[in-house]
């Protein structure tokens, strides 16, 4: 636990992906994202916090230009990455300046071999057949489960090992970045544990900065150095992770802990007008 609590430094770095007071519509009419802003410095982990409907998927698909999939567009605002405006570019170009966003869902090629979703990872690379072996070892060193299950069909793997594989596959690519949707989702706590230290172990021993989305703030908190709070589309809260965790408002209303002890989700309910931060 040091080791990770040691993580949680102030953000004095570089920002890689700056995010500047955007609006998101879809449909020409329903307002997602009210004014949101936030920045990732290159080499860290910063966690995107809320429930469901908050806005935390739509921010990751403005960053990697993937909205027009859904009828949903930029309309205010900036998006720059590596000090480059990127909110015009193509998803496909956003990939080979090194942003690759990890769908929620787990979302593999059913049909297809682990060791194939893999390589498909490694499509927009032009490094030559040896590059591309080194870095197939490189990830199978992170998830030596996938390694065992290569041959399989990945629509028969398990859940933790389908998000093993995506993960994986997004590394294929040679990433700077990668937005990381729903890490947890559907995994048991024991799998969640072990995804959330290895994203910890290609931060630091690969340099892959991560923004990821993520419910449950309790395991994001640890991993993660910086954290925003998204509600209703906007940001109410950010800090530093070792602040959040300590703040009361996110241990009540986020971790279901309070002065007296572990609350449930019925003591707590009125929390939306309790919150001091929307005071």
């Amino acid at each position: 636990m040091q080791d990770i609590l040691a993580a949680d430094t102030e953000l004095g770095r570089e920002a890689l992906l700056s995010v500047n007071n955007i609006e998101v519509i879809y449909n020409h009419v329903i307002l997602v994202l009210k004014g949101v802003s936030l920045e990732v410095p290159e080499g860290g982990i910063v966690a995107l916090l809320g429930g469901n409907g908050a806005g935390k998927t739509t921010t990751l698909k403005a960053v990697s230009n993937l909205l027009k999939s859904e009828r949903g567009e930029v309309t205010k605002g900036s998006i720059a990455y590596d000090g480059e405006p990127v909110q015009n570019l193509d998803p496909s170009e956003l990939v080979r300046k090194g942003v690759i966003q990890v769908m929620e869902g787990r979302h593999c090629f059913e049909h297809l071999t682990v060791e194939e979703n893999l390589i498909v990872g490694a499509f927009t690379r032009r490094d030559g057949a040896s590059n591309i072996a080194r870095d197939l070892d490189l990830v199978y060193s992170y998830f030596p489960r996938l390694k065992d299950r290569r041959k399989s069909q990945a629509g028969y793997a398990s859940g933790g090992e389908q998000q093993m594989c995506v993960l994986g596959r997004a590394l294929m690519s040679r990433p700077k970045m990668i937005l990381l949707d729903e890490p947890s989702m559907g995994l048991a706590p024991q799998l969640v544990e072990e995804i959330f230290q290895i994203v910890r172990d290609l931060n630091a021993n690969e340099g892959v900065t991560f923004l990821l989305a993520e419910q449950n703030t309790n395991i994001a908190l640890r991993y993660a150095q910086y954290g925003y709070i998204l509600e209703s589309g906007r940001v109410v809260l950010d800090g530093p992770a070792s602040e959040l965790r300590k703040n009361p408002d996110v241990r009540e209303f986020y971790l279901g802990m309070s002065e007296s002890g572990r609350k449930s989700f019925r003591d707590v309910r009125s929390y939306r007008r309790r919150k001091r931060w929307l005071n």
